[in-house]
């Protein structure tokens, strides 16, 4: 279930870019929304649970794609990470402030922790939500449409990735406590 739930996760986002080699930005955002909508409506036609985050996905690319198409004006789709990512970090920031963190419901099956390292760990998935909105803004902002989907796909994926070995590595000094 893990390998279909990456599928489906990243199949928009590739034929977004793969449709974009070979188009341009409109065509790219179409098929990026068709694969949403199908995707989503594959899971619910076989009774599969669809995720909070993958609704606000498809929330959100219907919504900006539909306005760069209709406005045919490519920055709407260009600032939907942005937006999806300070979501993201407002999605954990609030319930911080009931001393309730998100993070920790997500993965205290996986691993137990004391309550100040879940709070540290809940913090800096913010702070690193914060960052790449910020980061893609400016990408978005400054540099070609071009750039801005090879960054976004290949550059977005890098540095998720650094943080994610980091918070691992991180984490691992308290498997045993």
């Amino acid at each position: 279930m893990k390998k279909l739930r990456f599928f489906i996760d990243w199949l928009p986002i590739i034929l977004f870019f793969l449709v974009f080699k070979y188009s341009d930005i409109f065509y790219a955002t179409g098929a990026a929304m068709v694969a949403s909508i199908i995707l989503i409506g594959a899971l619910k036609l076989f009774n599969k649970p669809v995720e909070k985050v993958q609704w606000a996905g498809l929330i959100m690319i219907v919504l900006f794609g539909g306005l760069t198409i209709i406005l045919r004006d490519e920055q709407f789709i260009k600032l939907k990470p942005t937006v999806l990512y300070f979501v993201l970090a407002l999605t954990l920031f609030i319930p911080q402030f009931f001393k309730k963190y998100l993070i920790k419901s997500l993965l205290e099956k996986q691993i137990s922790l004391p309550e100040e390292v879940w709070k540290k760990l809940n913090f800096s998935w913010i702070l690193f939500f914060v960052f790449l909105g910020c980061l893609n803004f400016y990408v978005a902002s400054k540099f070609s449409t071009d750039f801005w989907v090879e960054f976004k796909l290949f550059g977005m994926l890098a540095i998720t990735l650094l943080f994610t070995i980091i918070q691992a590595i991180w984490l691992a000094r308290f498997k045993n406590e």
